[in-house]
């Protein structure tokens, strides 16, 4: 794996404001709660070379035992597909994405994962991880074993997944259901910036 600086929190912080990744107002989350901060990581990977670094910081920071088994990288798509492209380059091993059809989190476009398979998930933001969630059950349900979860944010909310979890850097936001809105009981409508429900 090549090395290069490492980047602390501090630097990864700094990485999302300069790029404007971290935006204020009044969002739905791919999760379905709403937040008045969205980490909007597609502004961050539109720099090839900041992703890579990015991935190869992840890299760095999982154990090494992790690490060395890793044989493939999967993720959600949209989202995490680009983080998925560079941690798969970093490791040196193949990478596919997962995505939904009629509602459901599959694999389509040919892609497999191998029994015996040890894969790691990976997405840029993590909220709950209700997608992750599904694609760790894609891997599980193929007889693979889901070797580690790595995202560039957590946002520290009760997760959905049980596997070992290796963010790059945690956010504590607020948020809050639909019905718990702070913002939308001011009469504020939010704004959906998430892949969850693009055109199929």
């Amino acid at each position: 794996m090549e090395t290069s600086v490492r980047l602390d929190d501090q630097a990864i912080l700094q990485i999302l404001k300069d790029t404007g990744a971290i935006r204020h107002g009044h969002f739905v989350l791919t999760s379905g709660r709403h937040s008045d901060t969205y980490v909007q990581c597609a502004r961050v990977m539109e720099s090839p070379r900041t992703t890579v670094d990015l991935a190869r910081e992840a890299a760095l920071r999982l154990p090494e035992d992790v690490r060395s088994s890793v044989d493939l990288v999967i993720s959600p798509a949209v989202g995490g597909i680009t983080f998925g492209f560079a941690m798969g380059y970093v490791l040196g091993v193949d990478f596919i994405f997962a995505e939904r059809q009629a509602g459901v989190m599959t694999l389509r476009r040919s892609f497999e994962i191998p029994q015996e398979a040890n894969v790691l998930v990976c997405e840029d933001v993590v909220t709950t991880g209700g997608s992750v969630k599904e694609v760790c059950d894609l891997v599980e349900d193929a007889g693979a074993t889901v070797a580690g979860v790595v995202s560039i944010i957590d946002r520290k909310t009760d997760r959905k997944f049980d596997a070992p979890f290796f963010p790059l850097l945690g956010l504590e936001v607020a948020s809050w259901t639909p019905e718990e809105c702070e913002l939308c009981a001011k009469g504020g409508k939010a704004e959906s910036l998430g892949s969850r429900k693009l055109a199929k």
